[in-house]
């Protein structure tokens, strides 16, 4: 069996039995003539799963170790036989520190907040748990689910609108450009709008335009529409952003490595095998103003996005 797995998913070094073949690439290397014999394949969200990859490969099973999928062309895998599988909820924890150290680094100046979560899966459990904790009224949005009330209904309540959804263009509630201009018009002239999911599901352009007219809005991004490329204007505009590392910790990356490994052995129907804890990666910053710093650092050289997430040290 061959298996090949992205060499910055952390923890399944060593823990293969040695008559597999496995090998650990940049994502850049994974291409279609390395998969071509391929009967696994580890990936993250830098590796688009489709026919320009897969067609006329042995591979049968795909595990990204991300919560997002839209990397993932599902009708082709679907007619080709391929399983696939992610993470969800494996770095939720990490999101939601994300979006509270996120609110604690913005001065809001006011003392009731109504804080509105878009999407109420893992992550938008949890930032509930956390802002009632804190005292925030809370507002949901989750048709899918049936929670909540719609968007357009709670943006003009919100002092804050956090968006954790997937990114999705199809069916009856897609959420691509979820947040765009007819929104942003409902919204209060000093809301604070966090994107900590999906690029896609804020309108990058429409923010742009509203902050012309509204500049006391106030805007966290830590996933762009076109990553790895950034959007220069919205950056400097946004009061803090981040190179899509939100979801970036120690636990996270272990969850999700432990999903997609026990994932394949069920797959396979092989012993299940454990992750390799004591490849632990060196803890990153996490004192408090941590964001602010990472800000700081996109800001200053954008055009190493790539390079400055590869080398974050996760919290």
């Amino acid at each position: 069996m061959k298996i090949i797995i992205d060499r910055d998913i952390p923890f399944l070094e060593d823990i293969f039995p040695k008559n597999m073949q496995v090998l650990h690439l940049a994502s850049e290397s994974i291409t279609p003539e390395i998969v071509r014999d391929a009967d696994a394949l580890f990936v993250r969200t830098r590796t688009p799963i489709n026919a320009n990859l897969l067609q006329g490969s042995s591979v049968r099973y795909v595990a990204t170790a991300t919560i997002g999928f839209d990397h993932i062309d599902q009708d082709y895998c679907r007619q080709a036989g391929i399983h696939w599988v992610s993470c969800p909820g494996c770095n939720a924890q990490a999101v939601c520190d994300y979006v509270e150290e996120a609110i604690s680094s913005i001065k809001l100046g006011k003392s009731d907040i109504t804080i509105g979560i878009i999407g109420y899966g893992h992550v938008g459990k949890l930032v509930a748990q956390m802002a009632e904790k804190k005292g925030y009224r809370v507002l949901l949005s989750d048709p899918p689910l049936g929670i909540g009330s719609s968007l357009q209904e709670i943006a003009p309540l919100c002092d804050i609108l956090t968006f954790h959804t997937p990114l999705t263009h199809k069916g009856e509630h897609p959420t691509h450009h979820l947040c765009n201009a007819t929104i942003l018009r409902l919204c209060k002239p000093d809301v604070l709008i966090i994107n900590a999911s999906r690029g896609g599901v804020v309108d990058e352009k429409a923010i742009i335009e509203h902050l012309t007219h509204t500049p006391t809005t106030q805007i966290v991004i830590d996933c762009w529409e076109n990553e790895p490329l950034v959007n220069s204007t919205l950056l400097q505009r946004a009061d803090l952003a981040s190179f899509h590392i939100a979801g970036y910790s120690i636990q996270g990356k272990m969850n999700a490595s432990e999903m997609c490994l026990r994932a394949f052995c069920e797959f396979f129907s092989l012993p299940i095998l454990s992750i390799n804890k004591k490849v632990v990666p060196l803890q990153g910053d996490s004192e408090p103003g941590w964001l602010k710093r990472i800000s700081a650092q996109l800001k200053a050289a954008p055009e190493h996005f790539e390079q400055l997430r590869k080398q974050y040290k996760l919290r």
